[in-house]
């Protein structure tokens, strides 16, 4: 066994052009995305207008630089440019995980399953030698690099299994598959879509072999991936899925396309090379039209293999082992986790709820016991209220900041309850919130929350 490991970490090799490619895809899929963001005014309506901003346990020292924010994006962008092209690679896949983490640290209210997977395969990638083959840092070196070790390449193949394969667990219960929840609600209101809007997609059945694909989709594929016989139709799968749900959910952004890019590295390094020569190719055709001096992206000269001390196996796999544990740190929390989410971020469970609430402060004063109740609409933005109503955290911490507000005002013996009702994948609305508790009694913290109130039904499943 102590032989076979030795062997695998220092011994066993795979072609460069594997790593190559993965860089040059995900590089070119996070400078688009960053220009996409802007595009859409997401910076100043999300960074730069909330006067409060949403914090992460842990985090809160985290701010944005008003109107400067835009230079963090701007870094962001040039940090992704470089990347893609492999110019002073180290530098730049550790700025961009550093400039890309931080902005999605401002504010836990724009959280989303595929920028915590961006910043997991950009912090994955800062302990890779993916700029040593077919990269700008080729040219000013003067060589090449053909072979690296193995675990390099299987360390982003098996995240990519992690983060499939949990997500299909996920899928495993009552909800979903019993009930094909939430899927019934999101798809029934897809009626203006052509041709199979108003017939296929208000079908029952339609809801269920939905439900039921996706579960044995996200189970089975990692599999189907890492075998070679099926791998080729697994990726055919893995698009037609992909495609289907930017379709049916665009507002998912960029994760249908880092996932169909993604699952290319499971391919032989026969096919990222035979692409990467492609590249190269046209990019040579251009360089003659624009008259440059012609030169060659990647030297024949001065090829040789990487060596890694044992040290950057070890980083990866303690990251690894952690992302395989943090999606069951649910099970430390009484309660149902669709409801409480104590647990649900960052554990790769993917559209799974919807939820609705309706979450009203009604500041107390507990000497003469006069009340008034907030307009939410004072202090958050639309998208920070709608968050807000049925997420616990968020209705804990923006409590805290109307204290801290009405106090700043003179208001003295300031109490605050929450007159709060959340409806879970279709139940009608209940009350969440223990509208006795006064929140400013309770501070986030790791533990239970046990002033939320229990969900009166069971989901069963993992």
């Amino acid at each position: 066994m102590g032989r076979s490991i030795s062997y695998y970490l220092n011994e066993k090799k795979s072609h460069a052009a594997t790593l190559a490619f993965f860089r040059i895809a995900f590089g070119s899929l996070m400078f688009f995305s960053v220009i996409r963001f802007w595009s859409k005014g997401w910076i100043e309506s999300l960074y730069i207008k909330p006067n409060f901003h949403f914090k992460y346990f842990g985090f809160e020292w985290v701010q944005d630089f008003g109107n400067y924010t835009y230079i963090l994006f701007i870094l962001c962008l040039i940090a992704s440019l470089f990347v893609t092209i492999g110019f002073r690679y180290r530098i730049s896949i550790i700025s961009f995980f550093i400039l890309f983490t931080y902005v999605e640290l401002i504010d836990k209210t724009t959280y989303l399953n595929h920028y915590y997977l961006t910043s997991c395969i950009s912090f994955i990638m800062c302990f890779l030698p993916a700029g040593s083959f077919f990269s700008v840092d080729n040219l000013i070196v003067g060589g090449k690099i053909e072979k690296v070790p193995s675990w390099a390449v299987d360390s982003l193949k098996f995240f990519i299994c992690i983060v499939y394969f949990y997500a299909g667990i996920a899928k495993i219960n009552s909800d979903w598959l019993l009930e094909a929840q939430p899927l019934s609600i999101w798809l029934k209101s897809k009626y203006d879509l052509p041709i199979i809007g108003q017939t296929l997609l208000q079908q029952k059945s339609i809801h269920y072999m939905a439900s039921w694909f996706g579960m044995i989709y996200d189970v089975c594929i990692p599999f189907l991936l890492l075998y070679s016989r099926t791998k080729y139709i697994a990726f055919f799968f893995v698009i037609i899925f992909h495609v289907l749900t930017k379709v049916f959910f665009p507002a998912i952004g960029m994760f249908p396309y880092i996932m169909i890019f993604g699952t290319v590295i499971f391919f032989d390094s026969k096919v990222h090379i035979t692409i990467l020569n492609k590249i190269e190719s046209v990019v040579k055709k251009l360089i003659i039209f624009l008259n440059i001096k012609s030169f060659e992206l990647v030297k024949k000269n001065n090829s040789n293999s990487i060596h890694y001390s044992t040290f950057v196996p070890v980083v990866l796999s303690t990251f690894l082992f952690i992302q395989l544990l943090i999606p069951f740190r649910y099970s430390l929390y009484p309660g149902e986790l669709f409801w409480n989410e104590q647990g649900y971020r960052f554990s790769w469970r993917v559209m799974l709820i919807e939820k609705r609430g309706d979450t009203r402060f009604k500041i107390k004063d507990s000497i003469t016991g006069k009340f008034f109740y907030v307009r939410n609409e004072n202090f958050l933005t639309p998208f920070q209220i709608k968050q807000m109503s049925f997420q616990p955290d968020f209705i804990l911490e923006y409590a805290h900041y109307l204290g801290d507000h009405f106090k700043k005002k003179g208001m003295e013996n300031v109490q605050i309850f929450t007159d709060s009702f959340v409806a879970l994948n279709g139940r009608s609305s209940q009350r969440f919130i223990n509208p006795d508790v006064d929140l400013l009694t309770k501070t986030e913290s790791f533990f239970n929350k046990d002033w939320i109130l229990p969900l009166n039904d069971e989901i069963k499943g993992l």
